[in-house]
């Protein structure tokens, strides 16, 4: 197995000798430089797993390394250096993208954990991004999507999990603002403690803050026992508040409170109680405009709006509406006992050219439809409800045969005409992709997330067999052995 590979970007040597001196017996391939350029030039040549950065460099600021890194989506796990312990630095650091930051000095103990630590998230990425290239994935904690807009929202969830910091979670109905909140909860150290759901928007107003903080037996006429509210339940968890720009200004100053001090009243109780929970919270319109109309408490944003994760709307997710009409497809038609179990290429065609106002909510309730009123084993065009568009789709849309199992003919350049002589000869399959994906870097001018987005694999995957092309030329018994992008070699 391959060792994981380090790169430490400190301009203090005698810091970087002692960092490196500490990591001597641990597993790592390591490597140090001096200068921020000199480690963007090291990243943009080699694989690394994790970096040690260094905020105070000579040439430029680590967090404009952070960004860098962030942009170009590296695979890689960034663990800042700082002489700085506040909070207000750590805070900026996770938020930019880092795994964990260390407060100068250090000791051996305290790196080797946190880089064991951020080497163990790196093979468990590695591992997940294998499967995904492998089995075509696109799926993540009851999320169904590969677009490049739901992978930065996973990377966003992932980041953000771990911390206690509060969520502020946007987007428009029906784009899985509930489904979001309940993942970052799956994903953290809480996942086996609450998750509890509030609609601020469904609540009547008389009753959201019982709803909330709960009461006391006889607090109100129908109070006939205490209750310990969402708060009370939601204790060592995760309280959701979806649509809290519908709550009452009274009451925001309230939850004001309670997320500033951990302590709230129960209706009707003069007694201050203590729970530990971490909120996030959701709206469906632009939460800059509700504080600036008066909606939404200012104060009560900013303590709220600590990780921003807007989620995107369905016309922005490119072909994930055709993975996610064909997983509700098959899920509709065997609950409903029907046959479906595809779309034709012009369906898919009207589907993707449709904007979808109401988003996947609105392309369940078409799914659905469909299911319930008609039946067989093709989804055909002409019966796709309104207000789909009728006939094919409009320019811009891929396009397809008349039948599905249609081919286009062989012509005289086709493989029916090759001959044994003209035939080129066959080169290894890791050769092939290489080829491959190096094509689609030039074209896409160097930019890598770009072409793996072209390629449909992850830029980790690129980043990962780069590294691996290198032995692959002076051993053959590597070259037989290699994974390829869809699994292991072919032998």
């Amino acid at each position: 197995m391959d060792k994981q590979r380090l790169l430490m970007i400190e301009d203090a040597p005698v810091e970087a000798r002692l960092a490196l001196a500490y990591l001597r017996s641990e597993p790592y391939e390591t490597s140090h430089v001096l200068t921020g350029q000199a480690g963007l030039d090291f990243l943009s040549e080699n694989a690394v797993d994790v970096v040690l950065l260094d905020l105070n460099l000579p040439d430029m600021g680590g967090f404009e390394i952070l960004e860098w890194i962030r942009d170009r989506e590296l695979p890689v796990a960034v663990i800042i250096l700082t002489g700085n312990a506040s909070l207000e630095v750590a805070v900026s650091a996770m938020r930019k993208g880092a795994f964990d930051y260390l407060v100068k000095p250090y000791n051996a103990e305290r790196l080797k954990i946190t880089l064991r630590n951020a080497m163990e998230r790196q093979a468990l990425n590695t591992l997940v991004e294998d499967y995904r290239d492998e089995f075509g994935g696109g799926r993540y904690c009851g999320f169904i999507g590969a677009s490049p807009a739901m992978q930065a929202v996973y990377r966003t969830i992932e980041s953000a999990a771990a911390s206690k910091a509060s969520v502020f979670i946007t987007g428009e109905s029906g784009t899985g603002k509930e489904l979001c909140a309940e993942a970052v909860h799956q994903r953290s150290p809480r996942r086996d403690a609450p998750f509890l759901a509030l609609n601020c928007a469904a609540i009547p107003r008389d009753l959201m803050e019982s709803q909330i903080f709960g009461h006391v037996k006889g607090a109100f006429t129908g109070a006939t026992a205490d209750n310990p509210g969402a708060a009370g339940h939601a204790h060592g968890g995760t309280l959701f508040l979806d649509e809290i720009c519908d709550m009452p200004l009274e009451l925001q100053a309230k939850l004001l409170r309670f997320v500033q001090t951990g302590g709230f009243q129960k209706v009707g109780s003069p007694r201050t109680e203590k729970v530990e929970v971490r909120f996030i919270c959701a709206t469906n319109r632009d939460p800059v405009e509700e504080v600036a109309a008066g909606r939404l408490r200012e104060d009560l944003f900013y303590r709220m709006h600590v990780i921003p994760l807007p989620l995107p709307p369905l016309r922005q997710r490119e072909d994930d509406v055709i993975l996610i009409a064909r997983h509700l497809l098959v899920r509709e038609a065997r609950e409903e006992g029907k046959q479906f179990t595809r779309f034709s290429p012009q369906a898919e065609d009207m589907l993707r050219a449709y904007s979808w106002p109401g988003n996947v909510r609105q392309l369940e309730n078409v799914i659905r439809q469909i299911v319930v009123l008609h039946d067989g084993e093709t989804v055909s065009a002409d019966i796709l409800p309104p207000p789909l568009p009728q006939g094919r789709a409009g320019q811009g849309a891929v396009p397809a045969f008349t039948d599905a199992g249609e081919t286009p003919p062989l012509t005289e350049s086709g493989p029916e005409s090759d001959t044994d002589a003209t035939r080129p000869p066959i080169q290894p399959l890791w050769q092939t992709e290489r080829d491959a994906i190096l094509r689609a870097i030039e074209l896409c001018d160097g930019n890598i997330p770009r072409a793996a987005r072209s390629l449909r694999i992850n830029p980790s995957t690129i980043y990962r067999k780069r590294h691996s092309w290198e032995g692959m030329e002076t051993s053959p018994a590597a070259a037989d052995t290699a994974p390829g992008l869809y699994g292991p070699g072919i032998h």
